[in-house]
């Protein structure tokens, strides 16, 4: 430690550290443009100069080492002139367009104007003026006129996000922020610029114009889309949400967000909204008030319990659901005396049943320290943005990343080992690095391991979770996988013996709720048979299956013949099959709990009163619940519900999770023959938000599905590069454009799923017939 006084103000601070550090700690405000304390130092906006005692000139606080004893002065007479003339300079060619500029309010070169700028320019020449650049649809840079070249935008991208998309051109007063010759900025981070933006040079495209920043009511929230739980801020105009930006949150989501955490509020918005309960009278449908439309519900459930038993009533929710909403509806759906309710739908294998409550095994803090990582099955960098850019900043300090999956996407990552395997010979794999495992540390193989050889490189990988600090940890994937109860158990058994921390990278915003509420059956059997052994009734909480679900085909089918569909939605959805439909609150409409991958209880508040005639599910549920002459649906808030699920303390819900099941892993059946699908869920079509989310669905990310190929099917099909071929999966099939991805398997065929083009083919794995159209 080094010991500094600053403004007559001594403070100790880490040998190595900046001046700035050390005003950041002492609580002293040195005005500056370009220096982030999550970005590196570049010292070129020179707007934190100070003085240092002994020092010939003023020198910039960000990139100034602290030395024993330094006396430092941040607002003597030199230091201030210095910071004025910093400021002269870069107000010489900044447009005088406050009044119109969306960061006018928020702006900090407008707030240090007013405390180091002249009150007139002495400056009478031609401004510059630099062309504005279409760069996509969620980051404006119209006016890029107003750059004063902090590069903070272009650090952010290189170092945060991982890619490159805008750099520097030109030198002095030509020089200028821009993007690749043509290119868009397509990160699925990139909002993030917006906010690191300190002029109104990077502004948001949906928002732009459109309110202004002292008009905005300012409300907490947390995201509904991935299993972070990231902190938001959401904006709010006449009831309207207008914009979302990052709550800082050290421990979960720093100060970034995600793209589908920012611009989903759109789907909010959405002109798909529904407003008032529907019935579907004599193939008409025709609005209700809530009453009847409880009312007809409780009579349907109950008539249809009385003529074909309990069991052929079911419920299935989305795991982003709150955790109140998935509580209240297994009760209604147990209260009936049926166990048919789930929210794991994109799930496969149910053989684990309810053995584990999967979750990260570990904080998020934790996981972004640990120096070796194994993935297993996950497009982790679209699944899990704000992880993937952990485990990116991970790897830059030295920790090891390995992956296994079935394809090799980039996850602008540098990976020490990469298996890229077709889906069926992930279990041949990880026995490979399970004897690697035992080899290396003298301890038995898992029992009938004896014949397995391991390859070259599941011998690095178990060498990397040897050396120590290490986490092995299954994706969306992997727990979507038809065999997914073997891989956990293989996977288990690497960990343990590796002594490796263990978990899952969970789905969406509440799956660890979803255990937690108890929102599942009771058998394997009872989740396999949801839609494949069709019920007479369901009930659809936030779920549109044919979207949603593991096999859309299979559930549209079992949807079809159903006596009663009751559609628990935000929006119109599913009016071919449903008889009712009640508009339910999206996340931003009610109170609730998300609990994260980390197992942290998350509770937040509507930001905005529902819509039209909306209400919030769980209050819904709870009514339908009496109705119904159930028992314990007296509940007056949502923090009622909660607190009797989880307790009153909810600070180490750690305890009630488990990733650690009594299974002993097994080797695998040789690897299929023929094709197989593998299906990735696209970032902008994970849940009915997002899917609505106006501005997302034009981004290069949420363009139209193509089915992609490896370079030898391509010879053997005889085609090229955009030609339409037909997909043949479970007696569906779709025409789709075939792509080139010279790195995927020869047998792995990879087509999206949870998008309208392709919801009319089957599972998410398994055998699939391709030819040519």
């Amino acid at each position: 430690m080094v010991e500094i006084e600053i403004d007559g103000k001594k403070v100790e601070v880490q040998e190595g550290s900046m001046v700035m550090d050390a005003a950041n700690k002492l609580g002293t405000y040195i005005p500056h443009f370009c220096y982030h304390k999550k970005l590196s130092i570049a010292a070129n906006c020179r707007m934190c100069l100070v003085e240092v005692e002994k020092a010939p000139k003023p020198l910039p606080a960000c990139a100034t080492p602290v030395t024993a004893g330094m006396i430092v002065r941040s607002n003597s007479d030199k230091a201030v002139k210095a910071q004025k003339g910093v400021m002269e300079f870069l107000l010489i060619n900044h447009p005088l367009d406050c009044p119109i500029c969306d960061q006018g309010g928020e702006c900090q070169l407008q707030d240090l104007a007013v405390g180091y700028g002249a009150s007139s320019s002495r400056y009478e020449e031609e401004k510059r003026v630099v062309f504005h650049k279409d760069v996509g649809p969620l980051v404006s840079m119209e006016e890029m006129s107003r750059c004063i070249h902090c590069t903070r935008c272009v650090r952010f991208g290189q170092e945060v996000a991982g890619v490159m998309e805008l750099g520097m051109l030109g030198r002095g007063e030509h020089s200028e922020i821009t993007s690749f010759v043509g290119q868009t900025v397509d990160s699925e981070l990139s909002g993030n610029m917006i906010d690191v933006c300190p002029v109104g040079a990077l502004t948001s495209k949906p928002f732009r114009y459109s309110a202004r920043t002292w008009e905005l009511s300012r409300r907490k929230s947390v995201s509904a889309h991935d299993g972070l739980g990231a902190n938001l801020i959401v904006q709010v105009k006449n009831n309207k949400v207008m914009r979302v930006v990052p709550l800082e949150n050290e421990a979960v989501n720093e100060c970034w967000i995600s793209d589908k955490d920012r611009f989903a509020y759109e789907g909010v918005n959405s002109e798909e909204r529904l407003t008032k309960p529907m019935i579907k009278q004599g193939g008409q449908w025709q609005e209700a008030d809530w009453q009847t439309a409880l009312e007809y519900i409780a009579h349907g459930l109950k008539n249809i319990k009385h003529e074909h038993g309990a069991e052929s009533i079911a419920a299935v929710a989305t795991p982003s659901s709150t955790l109140e909403e998935l509580t209240l509806l297994q009760r209604v759906v147990r209260g009936l005396g049926s166990d048919n309710v789930d929210f794991r739908l994109r799930q496969s294998d149910f053989s684990l049943g309810g053995k584990i409550k999967p979750w990260l095994g570990m904080s998020i803090t934790e996981f972004s320290q640990l120096k070796n990582v194994f993935v297993i099955g996950s497009f982790l960098r679209k699944d899990h943005p704000l992880l993937a850019a952990r485990l990116r900043q991970s790897v830059k300090m030295g920790a090891k990343l390995s992956a296994l999956h079935a394809t090799d996407d980039d996850l602008l990552i540098k990976l020490a080992n990469k298996a890229v395997l077709a889906p069926s010979a992930w279990l041949g794999f990880l026995a490979e690095v399970a004897v690697a495992v035992a080899a290396k540390k003298e301890i038995a193989k898992p029992a009938g391991f004896d014949s397995v050889q391991a390859s070259a490189s599941a011998e690095a990988i178990a060498a990397s979770l040897l050396a120590g600090t290490s986490g092995v940890f299954l994706g969306n994937t992997a727990a979507q996988h038809p065999d997914a109860a073997k891989i956990h158990a293989l996977a288990q058994w690497i960990a343990q013996n590796a002594g490796a921390g263990f978990g899952y990278l969970t789905e969406a915003a509440n799956t660890v709720g979803g255990y937690l509420a108890n929102a599942l059956p009771a058998s394997a059997a009872a989740a396999e048979q949801m839609f494949a052994q069709p019920k007479k009734a369901y009930v659809l909480l936030h779920a549109e299956p044919e979207f949603d679900y593991a096999n859309p085909q299979q559930a549209k089918a079992a949807l079809d013949k159903a006596e009663m569909v009751v559609v628990m939605s935000a929006f119109k959805h599913g009016m071919d099959y449903a008889d009712v439909l009640l508009p339910v609150s999206p996340f931003t409409e009610t109170s609730g709990t998300f609990v994260n991958c980390e197992g942290r209880a998350q509770s937040f508040h509507g930001v905005v009163r529902p819509l039209g005639d909306a209400r919030p599910a769980w209050k819904v549920l709870r009514v339908l619940g009496n109705l119904l002459g159930l028992a314990n649906f007296e509940f007056d808030t949502a923090e009622s519900v909660r607190d009797e699920v989880l307790g009153l303390d909810k600070t180490d819900l750690a305890k009630r999770l488990n990733n650690i099941a009594d299974v002993a892993p097994v080797l695998a059946a040789s690897a299929a023959n023929g094709l197989e699908r593998v299906s990735d869920v696209p970032i902008y079509h994970t849940d009915a938000i997002v899917r609505r989310a106006e501005s997302l669905q034009k981004t290069a990310d949420a363009k139209a599905p193509k089915v992609w190929l490896s370079a030898a099917q391509f010879a053997k099909l005889g085609i090229n590069d955009g030609d339409q071929i037909k997909l043949t999966q479970s007696n569906g099939s779709i025409s789709i454009a075939a792509a080139l991805d010279k790195s995927l398997p020869e047998n792995v065929v990879r087509v999206a799923a949870g998008h309208a083009a392709t919801k009319a083919l089957g599972a998410m794995f398994g055998s699939i017939t391709v030819e040519r159209a």
